[in-house]
């Protein structure tokens, strides 16, 4: 079976500081770089978020889980397909898990690679 050459190209954002995310489309490195990418895609569906909780020193991905809990709340959540929480720190990922499903994003836990 071919591939459709106009089907449209997933839209899969990654916020790591240091994994690769080979099959994300574009990558922030810290949370003030994801808060950027996520606004840039405010109107927009996207089809995979890939989220690690640590990244370096003292930053998180928190103030992007704050950013999509505001946005929720005020009743316009970003689309998103499917949110996959990939920290190889396990409470730091329980903690943006249960946070984003609260809102009904649709969160999954992923492996950690590359830790």
């Amino acid at each position: 079976m071919k591939e459709d050459p106009a089907a449209p190209t997933p839209v899969i954002l990654g916020i790591d500081d240091i994994r690769p995310l080979p099959r994300a489309t574009r990558v922030a490195r810290t949370s003030r770089e994801g808060i950027e990418l996520l606004r840039e895609h405010r109107d927009s569906f996207i089809d995979e978020l890939w989220l690690d909780h640590d990244l370096g020193g003292d930053d998180s991905i928190m103030p992007v889980v704050t950013l999509m809990e505001e946005a929720a709340f005020s009743g316009r959540p970003f689309h998103i397909g499917t949110i996959f929480v990939h920290s190889a720190n396990p409470i730091g990922a329980e903690t943006v898990v249960r946070a984003l499903t609260r809102w009904n994003y649709q969160v999954r836990r992923a492996t950690a690679h590359g830790t």
